[in-house]
Order: C-alpha cells, then sequence, then structure tokens
C-alpha cells in the first residue's frame, strides 16, 4: 500500500471528465459529460442510475480501461497515465468485478488458475500457491486447496462470484470497481456477498467503486452514492441522506421504487433516456422530470429555468457530510 493512501487520503479522483464516443452520421454521444468525484481510500461509493447513465463508461475510465476525450483521473493525487506500462502497472492496483461470474471465468481453467491468471500475467511467480491460498480463503471459499481443480461449472453461482473476488484479491490492490456484482446471483446468496465486501474493504482498507442501478443494493453497502443520468452525476451525498431525504426528483423516482421505503409514493418515469448525441437544453432530465409534469417546478417558478439554463457540474468533494444535487428546484427552495 503506498503512503500517498494513508487513512482518509483521496485514493481517487475525475476532474472535468468527458469521455465521447462516434456514433452513425458522424454524430458525438456523451457517454461521461464532465464528472467531478472524488472517492477516500477505504470508502465505498455507489454509482447509481439507470441503464444509459453513464456510470459504467465511468468506472471502466476509472480503471484505465478507456481512455477519457478530456479531463483526467487520478490516483493518490498522480494523474493516470496510459502508457502501457503504467497502465499494465496500475491494473495491479486497480480491480474489475464483473457482475457475471460465468461470463468472468473461463470454462476450461479450474479454480486455481482463474485466480493464479493475474499473477502470471504479471510475472509474480514467487508463492503463488500461497497467494492463490489466502485469496481464495479471503473470499470465503476455504479450505482453499478443496477448490482447486474444481472447474467454473461445479460451483454455485455465489461460489463463482467468490472465484472472481479471489482473482481481484489475489493481486493485493487498493482499488476494486465492481459492476453490478450481486444482479446475477439468488437473493439469498446477494447478502453474503455484499457482507464479503464489507468485511475485505474493513479488513485490507480497500476502495469500492460499486456500479448498480438498484439504490437499494446502495443502502446495503455504500458510504456515499453518486446518482447519474445521461453523463452527469445529479446528486451525491452519504447514504443515509440520499436514502432519507432525496434531492433531485430523479433520486426520488428511483428510490420510490426500492421496497425499503414504503413511505414514497411510486414515481413511473415516463419516456426513457434521450440519446446522449441529443442531450437537451437546460437540465438534461426536463424531459421526463415529475416536477414539471405535475407543477411543481412551475409552482416555484422555475419550469422555464429547467426547460433553458444548464446546470453547473457536481464539484468534487470527499467530505461524505456533503450532500448536493444540480436542480433548479432545490435551488428555488434553498433560497426561499
Amino acid at each position: 500500500m503506498t503512503a500517498a493512501l494513508e487513512a482518509g487520503a483521496t485514493a481517487l479522483e475525475t476532474r472535468e471528465l468527458r469521455v465521447e464516443f462516434r456514433v452513425r452520421g458522424g454524430e458525438v454521444a456523451r457517454a461521461v459529460d464532465g464528472v467531478d468525484l472524488a472517492v477516500r481510500r477505504g470508502e465505498i461509493i455507489a454509482l447509481v442510475g439507470e441503464s444509459g447513465s453513464g456510470k459504467t463508461t465511468l468506472a471502466r475510465t476509472i480503471l484505465g480501461l478507456q481512455r477519457p476525450t478530456s479531463g483526467a483521473v487520478y490516483v493518490a493525487g498522480e494523474t493516470l497515465s496510459y502508457r502501457a506500462r503504467d497502465l499494465k502497472a496500475y491494473r495491479r492496483r486497480a480491480q474489475l468485478i464483473l457482475q457475471d461470474p460465468s461470463g468472468a471465468l473461463n470454462p476450461r481453467h479450474t479454480v486455481y488458475e482463474a485466480v493464479a491468471e493475474g499473477l502470471r500475467v504479471h510475472g509474480l511467480h514467487r508463492g503463488e500457491e500461497a497467494k492463490v491460498a489466502d485469496a481464495l480463503s479471503r473470499a470465503g471459499l476455504r479450505p482453499p486447496e478443496r477448490f482447486y481443480l474444481r472447474y467454473p461449472h461445479e460451483l454455485s453461482g455465489g461460489q463463482r462470484q467468490r472465484v472472481v473476488i479471489a482473482g481481484a484479491l489475489v493481486l493485493d490492490p487498493e482499488i476494486i470497481v465492481a459492476d453490478e456484482p450481486v444482479s446475477s446471483l439468488d437473493a439469498s446468496v446477494r447478502g453474503e456477498i455484499l457482507a464479503l465486501l464489507l468485511r475485505l474493504r474493513d479488513e485490507l482498507g480497500l476502495t469500492l467503486v460499486v456500479v448498480t442501478h438498484d439504490l437499494g443494493l446502495a443502502w446495503n453497502i455504500a458510504d456515499r452514492v453518486a446518482v447519474m443520468y445521461l453523463g452527469r452525476i445529479l446528486e451525491i451525498g452519504p447514504t443515509e441522506e440520499i436514502m432519507s431525504a432525496p434531492q433531485h426528483p430523479y433520486t426520488k423516482a428511483l428510490l420510490s421504487v426500492v421496497p425499503e421505503t414504503e413511505r414514497l409514493e411510486p414515481v413511473v418515469l415516463v419516456g426513457e433516456t434521450p440519446d446522449p448525441t441529443r442531450i437537451p437544453n437546460g437540465c438534461r432530465f426536463h424531459t421526463r422530470c415529475p416536477a414539471l409534469a405535475d407543477g411543481t417546478a412551475a409552482a416555484a417558478g422555475v419550469d422555464g429555468q429547467c426547460r433553458t439554463v444548464a446546470l453547473p457540474v457536481l464539484t468534487a468533494d470527499v467530505n461524505a457530510d456533503n450532500h448536493t444535487s444540480a436542480c433548479h428546484l432545490v435551488t428555488a427552495d434553498a433560497g426561499s
């Protein structure tokens, strides 16, 4: 673990991050459209949003799997370098856990080979068996020797996900990005995997970025939540505050379908997320905003602003007590 990643230090940061893709007819899709985000060492932050919100592209960019169009990713205060040698070194420090363990594991490889693969890619042959055994044990597969010669099809879904987690742990990473880590698992197993991730964070001081569409999952694991829509963070704050007092209409809509929040009236969002090549003027959520549809924004005198005045990018902040949102209605309420 590097000295720069002392407890409380910034483990990850993005500044003015943008990722654009050329699509049909030469149009530009803004998948990530200005994201400032800072994550502290040992923190679990959840990136939450519907499909097309940009959360997975942001996660891939944080991992160095996607190069940004502009802006930068900083790791322990240093700009992420995209030279092949530097990226290889970084990928020892930052590991990915995919949502589908069956797809992440080679069916022809034994559990031992799957976990040892990262060590071999990085030329870390000394003490290989001990490192594999330790990683499997930490992931909850004990005794590890019992699993060495098994193949993925011989394991349960939860065991396969633990093998994937062990494959990440074997390189002793500082950062883990988990993309929908329990979405493919049975409900009975999800809690076990989430508890495992929490325990690993506490034992190893890991920083976790969890990508999910489910605010309920975020409630169970995250210290902070960043709610994304159409390439931007619309609301960010401590999980308890987001869950108990959501500010943005989009967050309220996502939260209204979480079973634990029965106090909220269900909100049905009309229409689909807009095409990222044609991001609306004004607030990018205004085409689907319930506050515009039911007259709440008009009553507050901000309906015109919602449609025409763009909101600033929420600034990066590692202060876990900072709860902010990009919404004209929230700004009007704060000023009244």
